[in-house]
């Protein structure tokens, strides 16, 4: 029963940690499935629009309009795919680039402000904490 208070707390926690950080952004104009897509991309490298969808768990229709979206933002190109004609590669842009950066800028400095805010040894049990999780996610 222990367990099970401690897989609700800490469900809850991230949950809520999750929520605070993403509500750090720099534009709400851009969705946050427009966002995880972004990041995806910036983490992955390029990728074909299915692809893109497979990692990000959505319908590639649904991935076709985020695209589009993006390609309206200036955030993203597609390019023809090298051995598939039918497909193509999507990529950030440098400005997609940038609006990732100043993303991440912009939520670590929350974050940094919000650990700054605790004692040293709360920083040292969170450094522990987010190893565990981590390789809980599978991380390593």
């Amino acid at each position: 029963m222990r367990e099970r208070a401690l897989a609700s707390r800490l469900r809850l926690a991230v949950v809520r940690l999750n929520r605070k950080l993403r509500a750090q952004r720099t534009d709400e104009n851009v969705s946050l499935t427009q966002l995880a897509a972004l990041s995806t991309l910036h983490k992955c490298g390029p990728l074909t629009p299915g692809k893109l969808a497979a990692k990000e768990g959505v319908q590639p229709p649904s991935m076709t309009r985020v695209i589009a979206a993006l390609e309206d933002f200036g955030f993203v190109e597609r390019s023809p795919h090298p051995t598939d004609g039918r497909q193509s590669i999507v990529a950030l842009t440098e400005r997609g680039l940038a609006f990732v950066g100043e993303t991440i800028s912009v939520r670590e400095a929350w974050l940094d402000r919000k650990l700054a805010e605790l004692s040293g040894e709360e920083r040292e049990v969170l450094a522990r904490a987010a190893e565990i999780i981590d390789r809980m996610a599978g991380n390593e």
